[in-house]
């Protein structure tokens, strides 16, 4: 890890900080003025500068605009006299890390610094993941077994079948069944059958002559011929009109399509890939969607899972899209506080994967900080008190699914005492190893990120409501993964 940068003309705050620093095994390197900061930043980079604004020689502001331009990620924490709080706040909120109030307790000043150090750190590895990331990302169990399907699909051309709930990523699927197929240098070509209109539907799929109807005054070639060679995505198949069932069914079938108006049969070189968010066995039973066309298309069935089922991905999937917002509006990343990230993990996002990269695009251009604390979030994630069950990270679980969920606010002793033992005589019928382990570790998670949530992710403050000390509750997060 590199050295943490103190910045301040007083040579008493330097010294006291230096001191406390190297008490907890960070190495200091101090500069008295602005100047020499910028110069040292020609050869080195700090893990986290501490500055003062008000200065000889150039204020922290300049230098922290300066910094900000040429190192947007690392963390800057800026000290401040009570009387420069106003303007202070108004003008490194496009960028500092926090701000340091003088006269600072040295103990809060010293946590402060050991936060911004974890957020460098953990910035560094999510940069490093971006840089290399993936069509899906996803690090829960349903989307492990979905990465090994389609990796077993690598050198098929069946037909597949996508499931899943509007927004979950469907489309994304058949974007890596596609990239990782023998058709991966063909076009693919993807249409929302619930998108067009019923009476264009037909000519959007197959193309048409020209003369074949009113307008048709060109002939036009059809998806299926744009996808020759390819891969022919067909979104909310559950929605196609059942007389089009009947002209897919023979083209999956013969392989051949004729377009609208036409008389010449044509080949269709192309592997179809459906999704839908309905229950096609019901659309059947119903009557609405043709059953042998289902069994046609349910050759192979991948499962996307609602992003409620895979809560360990939501952090990952937070900070993707936080910097994908950022670089596209050309600011720099915003960060979600511990609390923050909680609250947002805790959602059970009716909307998926659609509606946390809409949230994240929403917060990094209304709120406020760089710093993202519960009170920014929006109405729909703050309007309500966390949700009575939150599912703890997969380090707290210990490896077993619970069959009840992790209680976190109970209404009483009675009912959290009666979850418990359903939940420890489930795990012990069900011959899980290390029961005792497994429920402590998933305890200890929850009352931590609980204590965390209610102080806004100060782990000095949820220590001392804890009865435990600072330690203590910085090796437990680390122990149990909460860090993650």
């Amino acid at each position: 890890m590199k050295d943490i940068w103190v910045v301040d003309d007083d040579q008493s705050i330097r010294f006291v900080l230096e001191r406390a620093l190297a008490r907890e095994q960070f190495a200091v390197r101090s500069f008295s003025n602005a100047r020499d900061v910028l110069g040292a930043l020609a050869d080195d980079e700090p893990q986290v500068l501490v500055s003062d604004i008000r200065m000889p020689g150039g204020s922290g502001l300049d230098l922290l605009a300066k910094i900000k331009a040429q190192h947007p990620g690392l963390p800057v924490i800026v000290m401040t006299a009570y009387s420069d709080l106003d303007s202070a706040v108004s003008a490194f909120q496009g960028g500092a890390f926090e701000y340091l109030a003088k006269p600072f307790d040295v103990p809060k000043a010293v946590e402060l610094i050991r936060r911004a150090v974890e957020e460098s750190l953990r910035e560094a590895v999510a940069v490093d993941r971006l840089a290399e990331t993936p069509e899906i990302l996803g690090q829960a169990p349903a989307m492990q077994d979905l990465f090994r399907a389609i990796g077993r699909l690598s050198q098929s051309q069946v037909t597949v079948l996508v499931t899943g709930e509007s927004g979950s990523g469907k489309e994304l699927v058949a974007q890596a069944l596609h990239k990782h197929s023998p058709r991966a240098n063909g076009p693919f070509v993807a249409i929302n059958t619930a998108a067009i209109p019923k009476d264009l539907l037909e000519s959007e799929l197959f193309g048409h002559e020209r003369g074949a109807f009113t307008g048709a005054q060109t002939m036009r070639r059809g998806r299926f011929e744009q996808a020759e060679g390819g891969t022919l995505f067909l979104d909310e198949i559950g929605d196609m009109p059942f007389d089009l069932q009947t002209r897919l069914l023979r083209v999956l079938s013969d392989g051949q399509f004729y377009r609208v108006g036409g008389h010449q049969p044509l080949k269709a070189n192309v592997r179809v890939i459906a999704a839908t968010h309905q229950n096609l066995e019901q659309r059947v039973r119903d009557g609405a969607f043709r059953e042998d066309l289902f069994h046609r298309l349910n050759v192979i069935r991948l499962r996307l899972p609602p992003l409620r089922e895979r809560r360990d991905d939501i952090a990952l999937l937070t900070r993707q899209f936080l910097q994908k917002s950022a670089k596209e509006l050309g600011v720099e990343a915003k960060r979600l506080s511990e609390s923050a990230q909680a609250r947002i993990s805790a959602f059970d996002f009716p909307g998926n994967v659609r509606q946390l990269e809409n949230l994240c695009h929403w917060l990094t251009v209304m709120a406020p900080t760089q710093v993202i604390e519960v009170k920014d979030l929006p109405p729909e994630l703050t309007a309500a008190e966390a949700p009575a069950a939150v599912e703890p990270p997969a380090a707290a679980r210990g490896g077993v699914e619970p069959s009840v969920p992790v209680v976190a606010t109970p209404q009483s002793g009675a009912g959290w005492l009666a979850d418990l033992e359903r939940e420890a005589r489930a795990l012990l019928d069900a011959g899980a190893p290390e029961v005792w382990d497994t429920l402590t570790r998933r305890f200890e998670a929850q009352m931590i990120v609980t204590a965390l949530s209610t102080t806004r992710g100060r782990r000095i403050e949820a220590a001392q409501r804890l009865g435990i000390g600072r330690n203590t509750i910085t090796r437990k997060i680390q122990e149990l993964g909460l860090d993650d």
